[in-house]
């Protein structure tokens, strides 16, 4: 999944970014709530992690705007304020769930990934397709009953093609949900991964490539 994480608090960004990170995810990071619109206005974000008591624009306001002009992702808004009002004051305006500092990663992961599932169209918890068993929770996945290990970038790229559930997926969208806003769209990342996972998921091949249009679970 793509994930955006807004926080002004830079090490605890960087702590948030680098955990998810290691759990496949794609993760961009904003410091203020004006940047975060920013990246909102030009990536296709399934997660904001938003921290409410943000500099320039407040989180709040980042959430309705957000709301107001369309954005599909889901919002995991953090505070330190711990009061039932502050949580419903959060949800009203558009955050989808509340999390109050200090908070445990494990806790936080596990939140990301439900509120990855309720994107549209909706994920289920585990991905299955021609033999294939993919568990994001776990990170494992499977092939007829088979452990598969895959790198970072190759769990990603494969949750995306799963997740398309047979459904052409193009190379760009590849690139924008498995790496974050500093790669390079002429890179050849993308398919690079693609022949691994082949090699890895072995025979007989179910990644079909159609020239021009992208990849598809076949």
């Amino acid at each position: 999944m793509r994930i955006l994480v807004v926080e002004d608090e830079r090490l605890l960004a960087e702590a948030i970014a680098e955990w998810l990170r290691e759990e496949s995810h794609a993760v961009d990071v904003a410091g203020d709530g004006a940047a975060a619109l920013d990246r909102v206005g030009v990536n296709d974000y399934d997660v904001v992690i938003l921290d409410r008591d943000l500099p320039r624009v407040h989180g709040d306001e980042v959430c309705r705007r957000m709301v107001a002009g369309g954005s599909e992702a889901r919002v995991l808004m953090l505070t330190a304020a711990a009061e039932i009002g502050d949580r419903v004051a959060g949800l009203s305006i558009g955050a989808d769930d509340y999390l109050t500092k200090p908070f445990a990663m494990p806790e936080l992961a596990a939140r990301v990934l439900a509120l990855g599932r309720r994107t549209r169209p909706g994920v289920p918890p585990v991905l299955r397709r021609a033999g294939i068993t993919l568990d994001p929770a776990r990170r494992e996945v499977t092939r007829d009953g088979r452990y598969v290990s895959l790198s970072k970038k190759e769990f990603a790229v494969l949750f995306e093609l799963l997740r398309a559930d047979g459904a052409v997926v193009s190379a760009e969208h590849l690139l924008e949900k498995a790496w974050d806003e500093h790669a390079d769209p002429f890179t050849g990342a993308v398919r690079l991964a693609i022949l691994k996972l082949r090699r890895k998921l072995g025979d007989p091949q179910i990644i079909d490539t159609l020239p021009g249009v992208g990849y598809r679970i076949a």
